[in-house]
């Protein structure tokens, strides 16, 4: 159990430094480029698919692409939420937050990276059903139910926030405020609390950790019995293109899921390799997403191929 600080109460902390990822200063302005380059990249990238998406008929009207909107749209704003600020680390600005700031920054995320969590784990599902189940697949998933379960995914994902949000900045901050990562996030902040947070890294273990890692084995569920369904086609050139298409959904999944739930189940933890960890799925899967999902997309290529010929 972690004991409260030995540190006034009469205290009160009213914004924080976000220290940022460590780094060489020789490489600040390498990597000051690098990511605003990932944060330009990301943004036209998810644009792109979220305005094809929406102005080809063919696809904005099937489940498996209404996902994929919301899915670039939830990347632009998390990409918004997270690198900005983190660019911040490599200038002489202010690496100062407001305490109102940071409240809004954790809940953004949570509620951004728990909402995604759990489209990532329909997509596989949308996918399940198409592959396994393709002629109960129209009554099985259509527009109507799709927008439901999204409807139902944003509204988890506001409440996971909220309680998130709400249990962490209940307690009292009182001195120091050095955030020791480049965004206000539950571990980070949790250290810095004066009282005990035994009940938090509970809370967070258990619905942020578990709940990641159950979604996690759905995902897997979902693709096993998808490679399952692929070995019974029997032209050669048909297993290829779906076990390429199923391996790169895989791949960025995994990029998603695999650091969340490193960092999360180990809440009490105070490694250095935290913030490296984290940058793979707050920064590169955003930036993965548009490729993974338009490259290996044939019919999404061809509505960018009807948009930018204006047919």
């Amino acid at each position: 159990m972690r004991k409260t600080k030995n540190t006034s109460l009469d205290t009160v902390v009213t914004d924080f430094i976000l220290l940022g990822l460590a780094h060489p200063p020789n490489l600040r302005i390498l990597l000051f480029l690098v990511f605003f380059i990932i944060y330009i990249l990301t943004q036209l990238g998810n644009l792109l698919i979220l305005l094809t998406v929406w102005s080809d008929p063919k696809l904005h009207a099937r489940p498996m692409y209404i996902l994929l909107g919301v899915l670039s749209f939830l990347d632009m704003w998390l990409s918004s939420v997270i690198v900005p600020r983190l660019i911040l680390n490599f200038t002489p600005a202010s690496k100062a937050i407001s305490f109102g700031g940071c409240v809004a920054q954790l809940y953004a995320f949570h509620f951004l990276g728990s909402t995604q969590c759990f489209l990532y784990t329909l997509m596989a599902y949308d996918r399940y059903l198409a592959i396994c189940q393709p002629l109960r697949y129209p009554m099985l998933m259509n527009g109507r139910l799709c927008t439901i379960l999204v409807a139902g995914a944003w509204v988890a994902g506001s409440i996971h926030g909220s309680i998130q949000a709400t249990l962490t900045f209940r307690l009292p901050y009182c001195g120091p405020n050095q955030v020791d990562y480049f965004i206000c996030d539950i571990p980070a902040v949790l250290r810095l609390a004066c009282a005990d947070t035994t009940m938090n890294e509970l809370v967070t273990f258990v619905d942020i950790g578990v709940v990641a890692a159950s979604c996690f084995m759905l995902i897997l569920l979902s693709y096993a019995n998808i490679v399952h369904a692929i070995l019974k086609i029997r032209t050669t050139d048909g297993r290829r293109r779906a076990f390429s298409t199923c391996g790169s959904h895989l791949t960025v999944v995994t990029v998603y899921y695999v650091p969340c739930i490193f960092i999360y189940l180990r809440a009490g933890s105070k490694s250095p390799l935290d913030g490296a960890v984290a940058v793979f799925y707050t920064v590169v899967t955003p930036l993965l997403n548009p490729l993974i999902y338009t490259l290996r997309n044939q019919e999404v290529k061809f509505a960018l191929k009807r948009i930018t010929t204006g047919r």
